[in-house]
């Protein structure tokens, strides 16, 4: 069970689950049994206490700035496009321009250049086919050089790529100009796609941005990246890789319970913590409030055999709030603030008996919802 308010947070729920059974609505007088599930081995419970706050404390305050990963370093020094199918070369042969289309004003280097077929070879003058998928530029210049020095001496060859059309990454969702982008010989990560792509639109969601690579899925933080400095989320992208911004439609709160304005609180792409979202509601009622129930339910979205961690703040002593602006808030958080006993009491009064006056204090109030 929960600890202290813990106990008035499940027992709130099944006092309201007993009201709703009253006939006060058609068909409310046919006889049901219901049996109660059992949370306690589905939820971990979890004080929020210095300790824990101290833990979030690098993710809330200041920058996270940190360099790429060593990983990361090693394959932007290390990369070099690899020639692939459809794929445009331009290959000179110098001092010999029946072997080179040249290239004007009407016709693009891309126009002129040579096709890599599908089967990844290409077609060149005296020397036929030759196979050049997955080489480097500087392999096929070696190769050309090596097979036309049968025909010509000491031939001197330039071999580029004009048009980029074998690998390309997708980007999708919100950003200003969704599709695809060819992959270079210029290292491309995934900051550099979503800039390529315009950006992130106004409704995308910067902290989950779902790169996803042979059929597995990643979960980067644009925002880590952009605004805190946390390069080492970065990563280099390849050929087919997909890049997607979803809305922040579920970036949101809800604060419900014993707030002055329970309902949900729009994150955007901000981050909040649990004082500011209580502020935001219009503050705990304080006549009606349970100091000791202050709660944050977090599900869990992995796999897991717990549902969801309810974390428990104690504000008996209001210093206590300021544990509360060390804790960060996540997109579909649930803070519920319980009822007093005597609040309670008087809901249960008021909706059975709603003509009653009902007292100002009463004496030796009930701890327990079942004892109600």
């Amino acid at each position: 069970m929960l600890m202290q308010g813990g106990r008035h947070w499940l027992g709130v729920i099944a006092l309201s689950a007993g009201i709703s059974g009253c006939a006060m609505a058609p068909g409310g007088h046919i006889d049901y049994e219901t049996e109660s599930v059992s949370l306690d081995g589905l939820v971990d419970i979890e004080p929020i206490t210095p300790e824990l706050v101290s833990e979030y404390r690098a993710r809330l305050n200041g920058s996270i700035a940190s360099p790429i990963s060593p990983a990361l370093s090693a394959a932007v020094t290390e990369y070099e496009y690899l020639v692939g199918p459809g794929d445009i070369l331009s290959i000179v042969v110098y001092d010999h321009p029946e072997l080179t289309i040249p290239a004007g004003g009407e016709r693009s280097a891309a126009e002129a250049g040579n096709v890599v077929h599908p089967d990844g070879t290409l077609f060149y003058p005296y020397i036929g086919r030759v196979e050049v998928e997955g080489m480097t530029v500087e392999a096929v210049r070696d190769l050309l050089t090596r097979r036309l020095s049968e025909y010509i001496n000491d031939p001197q060859i330039e071999v580029t790529v004009a048009d980029y059309r074998a690998k390309k990454v997708y980007v999708s969702g919100a950003v200003g100009s969704p599709g695809t982008i060819p992959i270079t010989n210029v290292p491309l990560t995934a900051m550099d796609a979503i800039s390529l792509s315009g950006g992130i639109s106004g409704e995308g969601n910067w902290h989950e941005v779902t790169l996803t690579r042979d059929d597995e899925e990643e979960v980067l933080s644009l925002y880590d990246m952009m605004q805190r400095g946390d390069r080492t989320q970065n990563r280099l992208l390849q050929d087919g890789d997909i890049l997607h911004v979803p809305t922040r439609e579920n970036q949101n709160v809800a604060v419900l319970g014993q707030v002055r304005a329970p309902g949900n609180l729009n994150l955007g792409n901000e981050r909040i913590t649990l004082t500011d979202a209580l502020a935001r509601a219009g503050g705990v009622v304080e006549e009606r409030a349970e100091p000791t129930g202050i709660f944050v339910i977090r599900t869990h979205r992995d796999a897991s055999d717990k549902v969801a961690t309810v974390y428990q703040l104690d504000i008996s002593n209001a210093v206590a709030l300021a544990m509360g602006t060390r804790f960060p808030l996540e997109p579909q958080d649930i803070i519920y603030v319980t009822s007093a006993p005597l609040a309670r009491w008087n809901t249960v009064i008021s909706l059975l008996l709603p003509s009653v006056n009902l007292p100002g204090s009463v004496v030796n109030t009930t701890t327990d919802v079942n004892d109600l």
